[in-house]
């Protein structure tokens, strides 16, 4: 019988004796969830709950207040949703609970996987940038819905709902999202995965103009199109 915390291929994320005195561990669908935080000298402890996915990506749900909608945030911007004074050193202001003391991530395990694909991506491709989230918008309730883009099988569900001119909300394959749930807040949606800064507009750390990842050798799009003419140029 298979230990430790697996995905649902069967691939151990991380092993019993590596998570054993970490506080709050749990398994959620295909990624590990622990308890974080992060401390504000002004504001004191903000909790949360870390989700670390095999791809890399990282997200922290709030729970600062039984009334906080911070969710899927970034590290970056938890860290700057919780008033530290030091921001952009997420890394080291959050921390998880291990053994009863407070541990920055960065001496953990938990960035394992993080860790692994930022140095794959620097050394593999070096012109490749990063993919932010979008949004597309509901011909039924008018309302828009945030689509990740961090795997080519979300770049490929945020591509055909974009080529989708009758595209709902009924048409996302995750989360259930329907014409009934609330739209997220403006507030919320400045914050789009971006690596460099958490409220960023737009640049060349989160903004790509054609990758392996985002274009697809099967579609007649042009733009799919073009990138396919041009890597076999």
């Amino acid at each position: 019988m298979a230990t430790g915390l697996e995905r649902e291929s069967g691939f151990t994320l991380f092993s019993d004796e590596e998570l054993s005195e970490v506080c709050g561990v749990k398994r959620v669908g295909n990624c590990v969830e622990v308890t974080c935080g992060c401390t504000s000298h002004r504001y004191g402890d903000t909790v949360g709950r870390l989700r670390v996915f095999a791809n890399g990506d990282l997200e922290i749900s709030c729970e600062c207040t039984p009334g906080c909608t911070e969710d899927k945030l970034t590290p970056a911007a938890f860290e700057k949703h919780s008033g530290r004074e030091t921001a952009k050193k997420w890394k080291n202001n959050i921390w998880v609970i291990v053994d009863g003391e407070k541990v920055p991530l960065y001496k953990t395990v938990l960035l394992k996987y993080y860790n692994q694909v930022s140095r794959g991506t620097k050394g593999s491709n070096k012109h490749q940038n990063g993919h932010r989230d979008e949004f597309v918008r509901c011909t039924s309730c008018n309302k828009e819905r945030r689509f990740r883009l961090r795997t080519k099988e979300e770049c490929r569900i945020h591509h055909d709902a974009v080529a989708d001119a009758n595209w709902k909300c009924s048409d996302l394959p995750y989360d259930k999202v329907t014409c009934d749930n609330e739209e997220e807040r403006a507030s919320r949606r400045v914050y789009r995965g971006c690596n460099r800064s958490p409220t960023c507009k737009g640049c060349t750390s989160c903004v790509c103009f054609g990758c392996d990842v985002c274009r697809f050798s099967g579609c007649s799009c042009q733009t799919c199109t073009d990138f396919t003419t041009n890597a076999k140029a």
